[in-house]
């Protein structure tokens, strides 16, 4: 993917990257010819989704190392992003009959980290039992709307 000034017509380069540490991601780029600059930023989902596919935003400065993507991912990733989660026993929330049918319907290699998301968000708000109004208010919370 490539920005492009409309203007110029030129290749924008990259200028600055932001985590603020929720989850989100800002990336700025400028425009060579006239300085007009522009900025990306991505909900947690769309972070997660770009950081599991090994995307370095902004280019790399090194050069790539021999099965870094998987490394990356052994080393540096979320260790619990797939893992199923939610009982009484842990003091997670538990999920409603509702909202188990509603996640049963989520493919099975992304059904943990959806959950994750989900329980997160239920903790974060002291939600003790996960509903469809739950998930709901959840997705537009955190921007998922459309997803």
């Amino acid at each position: 993917m490539k920005f492009l000034c409309v203007d110029c017509d030129q290749q924008m380069v990259f200028e600055d990257r932001h985590l603020p540490g929720d989850g989100t991601l800002a990336v700025a780029f400028r425009c060579p010819s006239c300085g007009r600059t522009v900025a990306l930023l991505t909900n947690p989902m769309e972070t997660q989704l770009v950081s599991s596919l090994g995307v370095i935003v902004g280019g790399r400065t090194v050069p790539e190392q021999p099965m870094e993507l998987i490394r990356t991912a052994v080393e540096g990733g979320r260790e619990d992003a797939f893992a199923e989660v939610g009982s009484a026993a842990t003091g997670s929330p538990t999920w409603d009959e509702g909202a188990q049918r509603r996640l049963g319907a989520v493919p099975s290699f992304v059904r943990g980290m959806v959950k994750r998301i989900y329980t997160d968000y239920a903790i974060q708000h002291g939600v003790a039992v996960i509903t469809t109004d739950v998930m709901d208010a959840a997705r537009r919370d955190l921007g998922l709307e459309g997803m």
